[in-house]
């Protein structure tokens, strides 16, 4: 009985699709994290009979036809790349885009990396990394007597010296952006990497070129609506279900088949 087989893709799907619901529900306080949707497509059909066949009368043909579905299964895990709330840090190693655009990470073996992570701090030679200290590409160190650090929304770096009182230009931050923001490929603590899908990046200053700004002291917060997914976990829950109980009715309608034998 093909319902069986049919009810425990339905179950599969829906495991998956909980699994992609709870990754999200867990990084609600993720910063700059980017929620991901299930997506699911049927699978191939067994044709009886074809749509609009010449039937046993003349020039008569059937309208319909007789189609029978195999199943489901998912298709794809979208990344939802909307723009999430900011949070006040008053810290000004922190920063948050506003808009398009994801800052750029090198990697240890020389790769680019993106994120939208702007938890950054400062290393022993005073240049900018993420909290597992990659380099923001771009910008040179901080020097060491530096008594404070601008960043403004174009991503221009200013540091006052000690015993200046004018600050002193220290660089440039340059922002990457794709056409396909769902093709990235995650790599874990808040690092994408590009993509055929994704395509090549196109970089530029904050604010030019339709990329967002920087926003210091601020951190973009996870765009995870957590009412949202309890209602998608809900739903995914009674799916679970409802395929489990059409494995249940399978299986009775087979004793009864037995039962006449």
């Amino acid at each position: 009985m093909q319902s069986l087989n049919i009810s425990a893709t339905g179950m599969l799907a829906q495991e998956m699709n909980v699994q992609v619901l709870a990754n999200n529900i867990a990084n609600v306080n993720t910063t700059g994290f980017k929620r991901q949707r299930a997506e699911f497509q049927d699978l191939l059909y067994q044709t009886l009979e074809r749509v609009a066949p010449v039937s046993s009368d003349p020039g008569v043909s059937v309208p319909a036809g007789v189609q029978l579905g195999t199943g489901v299964e998912l298709s794809s895990t979208y990344r939802v790349h909307e723009q999430g709330g900011m949070q006040m840090t008053d810290n000004p190693m922190d920063l948050a885009l506003d808009g398009r655009g994801f800052f750029q990470i090198e990697l240890p073996n020389g790769d680019t990396a993106y994120t939208r992570a702007g938890e950054f701090q400062l290393n022993a030679q005073g240049e900018i990394v993420t909290p597992e200290g990659f380099r923001l590409i771009g910008p040179g160190p901080v020097p060491v007597d530096a008594t404070d650090v601008g960043i403004n929304a174009e991503g221009r770096i200013f540091v006052t010296l000690a015993g200046q009182e004018e600050p002193s230009d220290a660089g440039q931050i340059e922002l990457a952006a794709f056409a396909n923001e769902g093709g990235l490929e995650a790599l874990g603590d808040n690092l994408f990497v590009q993509t055929v899908a994704s395509g090549q990046p196109t970089t530029g200053a904050p604010g030019t070129e339709g990329l967002g700004t920087i926003k210091q002291g601020m951190l973009e917060a996870s765009n995870v609506d957590i009412i949202g997914e309890i209602t998608q976990l809900i739903a995914a829950q009674r799916a679970y279900e409802m395929n489990a109980k059409v494995v249940k009715i399978s299986d009775d309608m087979m004793q009864s088949t037995n039962n006449l034998r």
